[in-house]
C-alpha cells in the first residue's frame, strides 16, 4: 500500500564512506565519494567529493579533494581544488593548495599555501598629494 517504488541501489544512495572513531586504516584510497574520517587514516586520500575529517581524525598522508572540512590533525600535502574550511580545532601540517581558504580563529596552520589559478597581484602605489 505505501511501498517505496524507488529501489535503493549503490547509484542513488548519497552516504559518505565512513572511517570510525577507533578504525585505523593503512593505504591508499581512490573514489569519487564523500567521506568522513573520526579515526585514523594513514596514506593517500583521492577523491572528487568532499572529506570531513572529525575532530578526533587523524590523517598522516597527502589528500586530493573537491572540497574539505577539517576539525582534526592533518600531516601531509592538501590539494583541494575548492574550498578548504578549517574549523578551530584544525590542526595542519604541510603544503596546501586551495581553490578558497576558510580558517576560523583557534585553527593550527602550519603549512605553505598556494590558491589555484591565483593570478600575480600588480604592486599599485597610490598617488599622493
Amino acid at each position: 500500500m505505501f511501498a517505496d517504488k524507488k529501489k535503493h541501489t549503490p547509484e542513488n544512495t548519497k552516504l559518505p564512506n565512513y572511517i570510525g572513531v577507533t578504525t585505523k586504516i593503512k593505504g591508499e584510497v581512490n573514489s569519487k565519494e564523500d567521506f568522513r574520517i573520526d579515526g585514523h587514516f594513514e596514506g593517500n586520500l583521492t577523491t572528487t567529493g568532499k572529506i570531513v575529517l572529525g575532530e578526533k581524525g587523524i590523517l598522516d598522508g597527502n589528500i586530493k579533494c573537491g572540497n574539505a572540512e577539517i576539525l582534526g590533525k592533518v600531516s601531509g600535502d592538501l590539494t583541494v581544488d575548492n574550498l578548504l574550511s578549517l574549523k578551530a580545532t584544525a590542526k595542519i601540517d604541510g603544503n596546501v593548495i586551495i581553490g578558497k581558504l576558510s580558517i576560523e580563529p583557534g585553527a593550527f596552520f602550519n603549512a605553505t599555501c598556494q590558491m589555484k589559478n591565483a593570478q600575480p597581484v600588480k604592486n599599485v602605489n597610490p598617488k599622493t598629494k
